[in-house]
């Protein structure tokens, strides 16, 4: 029997959404923060030359900057204000997330609800400025080596440089809490969603260029836009698939009444770590070749050169390289942001247990098992979605719009913020129709 809210959900239509003032307010609210954030994406970093740093920057297209830029929506191709973009307070997040694991404070702070997140938050904010400053400096001081590229090289053009790039890093971490509070949608997320969408029509303007002009077959676009339809038919049903741990509650007596026991569901997501193993797996294998850029080509050793240009996009070693460590970390993060032993105790403490499973050591043990399984078919998962446009970009040569970490993260963020409005409008037309019951219990009362 379906639960009150699908029944609801299923009845959603037009003019549920038309009644609903307060989603339209947040969805207006959050297009608004977008458009700020696109518009300071173009808004160029003061002093530098803008014809050399194209240059200087096609070089190094290949490399993490790449990725940076990707996920900066184009700002870091044209050093913006926005350069830096969110990334470094996801690496403070990730940071304060891993030490909450190995550092008992912060662990302890986890489990005091709500005033222990606020002050985690805090530290993170402030591993934000430390990680944003390091490298705000380290991009002026990169500028600074290239030729040309600084109109006044010097202390002064650093110290600008840090200040903008941090305060465009802070003004998008605020500008994120903002879209989360009075917006639809994780506000983080939706900023990464709007810099990586951006790019798609102009990507997508090359594709059908390169098939008008006759490089690629339109036999070919064909195909690999059903393969895109088919990875993203992928990533919404894996996305969305649970393993539900069946959870029961036993009788439990309230003063004279007694309760009957109760049943509910530990949903355990296939894919735990999201997108996370992905973008450090890619991080990690274009760390050589973007260093190799910094230093020069030409300075490097024979076996050096040898090295990076195994490890290029397409090579068989970067694929299996590729791989193997976004397996590696969908099992490391995962290990990180659940604990069975946490869920194991707290569902003691409320009574539950799972059928046929003694509470305490035996159901963290069972969790863990069961968690270990479906992170399998998680890991597998993630590596095919991820290894997939490579072999297509290098087997074809279609320039693809959307490799795989980008296409998980805008596939998974459209789920995320489609669920919200659902949510809303869910709770527009429950009361709805509570204020209906009210007035007819009104009307019968007189």
């Amino acid at each position: 029997m379906a639960s009150a809210a699908e029944q609801l959900a299923s009845n959603l239509n037009f003019s549920t959404f038309a009644k609903a003032e307060d989603l339209k307010k947040r969805l207006w609210f959050t297009l608004a923060a977008l458009l700020v954030y696109r518009l300071g994406t173009h808004i160029p970093l003061p002093g530098l030359n803008p014809e050399a740093y194209a240059q200087a920057f096609r070089g190094q297209a290949g490399g993490i900057l790449g990725l940076f830029n990707m996920f900066a929506g184009g700002a870091v191709e044209r050093m913006a204000i926005f350069a830096l973009g969110i990334m470094p307070y996801i690496s403070a997040s990730i940071i304060v997330q891993l030490m909450t694991s190995v550092v008992p404070s912060l662990e302890n702070l986890k489990k005091e609800g709500e005033a222990g997140r606020k002050i985690i938050n805090q530290y993170t904010r402030y591993g934000t400025v430390i990680l944003g400053t390091l490298q705000a400096y380290g991009i002026a001081a990169g500028l600074e080596s290239g030729q040309g590229i600084v109109n006044d090289p010097g202390m002064f053009f650093r110290l600008s440089t840090v200040v903008t790039l941090l305060g465009g890093t802070m003004f998008l971490m605020w500008l994120g809490e903002q879209i989360t509070s009075r917006g639809i949608g994780n506000g983080i997320s939706l900023i990464i969603f709007a810099g990586i969408a951006a790019g798609l029509p102009t990507a997508l303007a090359g594709t059908l260029e390169l098939g008008r002009t006759g490089a690629l077959s339109t036999g070919l676009i064909l195909a690999v836009i059903l393969v895109a339809i088919f990875v993203i038919a992928l990533i919404v049903f894996v996305e969305r698939a649970q393993r539900r741990l069946l959870i029961q509650y036993p009788k439990r007596q309230v003063g004279n009444r007694m309760f009957q026991g109760d049943t509910s569901h530990l949903p355990l997501k296939l894919n735990t770590s999201g997108v996370i193993p992905a973008i450090f797996a890619s991080s990690l294998l274009l760390l050589p070749a973007t260093a190799a850029g910094f230093a020069g080509n030409s300075d490097l050793p024979a076996w050096a050169t040898a090295a990076i240009a195994a490890l290029g996009h397409g090579q068989p070693l970067f694929m299996l390289l590729y791989g193997l460590l976004i397996a590696f970390f969908a099992f490391f993060y995962t290990a990180i942001v659940f604990n069975p032993k946490d869920t194991a105790d707290n569902l003691k403490k409320h009574g539950g247990f799972i059928p046929g499973i003694r509470p305490g050591e035996r159901t963290a043990e069972y969790i863990d098992y069961v968690l270990t399984r479906i992170t399998v078919i998680g890991a597998i998962y993630l590596v095919f979605v991820c290894i997939l446009p490579e072999f297509l970009i290098a087997r074809t040569g279609v320039p693809l719009a959307l490799g795989g970490t980008s296409l998980l993260i805008v596939v998974s963020v459209t789920l995320d913020t489609v669920a919200q409005i659902q949510g809303h409008l869910i709770a527009q037309q429950y009361e709805g129709l509570i204020k209906k019951s009210k007035l007819r219990g009104g009307k019968r009362g007189r």
